[in-house]
């Protein structure tokens, strides 16, 4: 939801709410911002009969010159210094009152005396019934938070409850909203799955919980067989994920006459995660899917995004999908080149005939559209680099496996006072050594602005030393950014959200089983994708500055961001034409904002 405060001659306060987070611009005249060194913030909440002051970790040198890894103020007395801010720890379906309190003077000698701004808000609930109910983990194992509650041990290592509140706080309600959609399932009705990983105790036990109690579960399951030799230790190395599914299967006593593995093109990746659920075992209804895999660190370690759509013509249309996929449909090993190209090529055919998917932006029509894969041509991925290239205002997008190459040669000419392009990804993008094709750099003068995975190394004043999901032991390959969004115009009247679990690549375009959302018009399920992004962005942004910086000054702290300005100098950095300037904008020229 959008909203604003009343307007004043110095100051107006516009907010957009998800269901955890809520994301805040302040629009400031020429005169209210002399002198100004930041805003004290205050969050009310009528329904806990709770009010108090917003805690944060910059400080003034001055007034506490050597912080420490405990130290956390208050921002009456270390205020805020952005004029765009974020509030991470909203709960669901909750109403707030915001109080910004202007603060001047000097860091030892605070003046609060100017008139504060307040701004009502309200979040989205968890579980609604409208037609998409989104979730997002945690996926920032690599935090301050989880370095503070939970030091640097993996869940299974605290004590028993700790772990529980550790995997709770990582996890957030991911696994609950999965666990919740099986449960949804009654006896006489039908689930229909298809899993690239299946290996999370939970939903393999609440799958197993359904068939008991008389609900008709059909899986399909990645079963391809392709372990091959370490050529380091010439030890065999087991199919991937074929054996850990496997295991989990019969770990969880699921029979074998409720699942099939998909075990023909062995070379590609069978890359769904989604559930079907028929009433009545006659009518679909409802679809999960998204970009979490079934596994712990699908759940707690990278970041992950679920989506439930309650909608019986997606429903009927990904249960096409998967009664074409239980097929095992494509080259099987064994056949001869021209054979397997051309049940490949079948495959492809009949993938593209399941659904009319749009070629062009203006073919999108309003709602959700559903793409599948594998396809052939590049239709749908040179669709999303257009939206990409083609927002007014600015578009969002994570990338786990880089940067493809069609969305740099587009986005090299966004450059004077175009859109804004942000980017997440799971590294930093950089030359491959062993790449023989130039490295084709996109940066801020191209209006694209990236943050990579990283976390904190080394201590540095008061910021602690972090883990990460790959030392906890969480994931392996992609430790940070695993979700597979894209956003066009996302605060616009007419957003289009692009959400599933294909990787934006031509792997997950003509070679992969993949499944996409394309939604248009929904300011609700944009402004929850929104707030989410903007959580992971600026997580990732400052320990990809802390990184960089780090490298630049040969491994040594530098001051530089990590304290707040002793004066008004901050607010250079809101100059037009500056990223935080850009950004402010997106924010007091969003539509459909309102006052409560």
């Amino acid at each position: 939801m959008r909203f604003k405060s009343p307007k004043s001659n110095s100051f107006q306060v516009f907010a957009i709410s998800g269901v955890n987070t809520i994301s805040f611009g302040i629009q400031a005249s020429p005169n209210a911002k002399k002198g100004l060194l930041g805003f004290g913030v205050e969050r009310i909440d009528t329904a806990e009969n709770q009010r108090f002051p917003m805690l944060g970790f910059k400080v003034f040198p001055s007034v506490i010159p050597e912080p420490n890894e405990t130290t956390q103020v208050s921002t009456m007395d270390h205020p805020i210094q952005s004029l765009v801010w974020d509030d991470f720890t909203a709960k669901p379906d909750h109403a707030y009152e915001y109080v910004f309190h202007p603060i001047k003077g000097k860091p030892k000698n605070l003046d609060r005396s100017a008139k504060p701004i307040s701004i009502k808000v309200k979040t989205e609930p968890l579980f609604s019934k409208n037609t998409h109910d989104v979730f997002f983990n945690r996926g920032v194992a690599s935090s301050q938070a989880y370095t503070r509650k939970f030091g640097e041990l993996k869940p299974d290592e605290l004590p028993a409850e700790k772990g529980k509140q550790a995997l709770q706080w990582l996890t957030r309600e991911l696994d609950e909203a999965i666990l919740k959609f099986i449960g949804n399932a009654k006896k006489g009705d039908t689930l229909l799955g298809c899993f690239y990983e299946f290996r999370y105790e939970p939903v393999a036990r609440e799958i197993k919980a359904a068939i008991n109690r008389g609900v008709d579960v059909k899986l399909i399951i990645d079963g391809k067989v392709n372990g091959k030799k370490d050529s380091k230790t010439g030890k065999m190395v087991e199919s991937f994920p074929r054996e850990d599914n496997i295991r989990m299967l019969k770990a969880a006593k699921i029979p074998k006459k409720n699942y099939k593995l998909r075990e023909a093109r062995p070379s590609n990746i069978q890359h769904n995660k989604f559930m079907v659920l028929i009433k009545g075992g006659k009518k679909p209804t409802e679809v999960w899917t998204g970009s979490t895999n079934i596994s712990l660190g699908g759940f707690s370690g990278q970041t992950n995004v679920g989506n439930w759509v309650r909608d019986p013509e997606i429903a009927k249309q990904f249960k096409a999908y998967w009664d074409l996929l239980k097929k095992d449909p494509g080259a099987t090993p064994g056949l001869e080149r021209a054979e397997a190209n051309a049940a490949n090529k079948a495959l492809r055919d009949a993938v593209a005939d399941l659904n009319d998917v749009p070629s062009e932006i203006e073919d999108i029509q309003e709602g959700a559209t559903p793409v599948f894969s594998p396809r052939a041509g590049l239709g749908m991925l040179d669709l999303y680099v257009r939206l990409v290239d083609s927002a007014k205002a600015c578009s969002c997008i994570t990338l786990a496996f880089g940067i493809n190459e069609n969305f740099k040669t587009k986005l090299l000419d966004n450059t004077g006072m175009s859109h804004m392009v942000f980017m997440l990804l799971e590294k930093r993008d950089a030359p491959n050594p062993r790449s023989k094709s130039e490295f084709v750099a996109i940066k801020a003068v191209n209006n694209v602005y990236q943050a990579f995975g990283s976390f904190i190394k080394n201590p540095v004043y008061q910021w602690a030393k972090e883990t990460n999901a790959k030392l906890l032991q969480l994931n392996s390959h992609v430790v940070y950014v695993h979700s597979k969004f894209l956003l066009m115009d996302p605060l616009g009247e007419d957003p289009v959200v692009v959400t599933g679990s294909a990787n934006f690549s031509k792997a997950s375009t003509n070679d992969n089983d993949e499944n996409m959302l394309i939604i248009r018009g929904d300011q609700r399920v944009a402004d929850i994708y929104f707030t989410e992004f903007n959580r992971l962005f600026n997580h990732y942004y400052f320990r990809s500055v802390v990184e960089l910086t780090s490298k630049r000054n040969s491994n040594k702290p530098s001051k530089d961001g990590l304290f707040l300005d002793e004066d008004d100098k901050w607010l250079q950095k809101y100059k037009p034409g500056k990223l935080k300037a850009k950004r402010l904008n997106l924010y007091t020229s969003m539509e459909g904002a309102k006052t409560i």
